[in-house]
């Protein structure tokens, strides 16, 4: 699939949205990718990931990696098109973490997988998060890179489609300084 053809089923389903949004990041944007209104359709979400795990079949995971809650789908999808085990992290106590018994053997090649990548924050922690539970971080994918390829994560990644989206500091977003009100439509607490 190229990346207009992806960019249609994320319009046909209203995912993308135009307006003045508050990332989980903590950043605004006058954009906001929302894969929940695309991952609801089960056919959709097998045909986008099945298309992000042939992307990253190559880097040889044994285990597919997301955090909670906009990864879950998207891991247990890329996984199943690689015939491997999904898992997810959670946030403890602040800090993302492996919970509900889910481990990873010693050096276990493990591929972190999200929705939309914007700073790589949760794809970072994620990582800690594998690495702490001693598995291998092989490779990063998502269904969208809203960074435009800026997000270093230090292996390889990927993305279905890569998006340079303009993100603003609060202190110096123009839309707040329009006195347009601000969003939140993620799922994580505002930093």
């Amino acid at each position: 699939m190229t990346e207009n053809e992806i960019l249609d089923i994320f319009r046909r389903h209203s995912a993308l949205l135009e307006g003045h949004f508050i990332l989980s990041s903590g950043l605004h944007s006058d954009r906001y990718i929302q894969c929940a209104l695309v991952l609801q359709h089960p056919d959709v979400a097998e045909t986008l990931c099945f298309e992000l795990a042939a992307k990253l079949r190559h880097v040889g995971a044994s285990v597919v990696a997301a955090p909670a809650l906009g990864g879950v789908i998207v891991s247990y999808e890329v996984a199943r098109a690689l015939a491997v085990r999904a898992l997810f992290t959670e946030r403890q106590d602040g800090v993302m973490t492996l919970r509900r018994g889910f481990s990873l053997a010693p050096g276990e090649p493990t591929l972190v997988v999200e929705d939309v990548v914007t700073t790589g924050g949760s794809t970072r922690e994620t990582m800690a998060a594998v690495e702490q539970a001693g598995g291998k971080v092989v490779g990063v994918g998502a269904l969208i890179d809203r960074s435009g390829g800026k997000a270093e994560l230090g292996v390889p990644k990927t993305a279905l489609v890569t998006l340079a989206v303009q993100n603003y500091n609060p202190v110096d977003c123009p839309l707040c300084k329009a006195g347009t009100p601000a969003i939140k439509p993620g799922s994580r607490p505002q930093k």
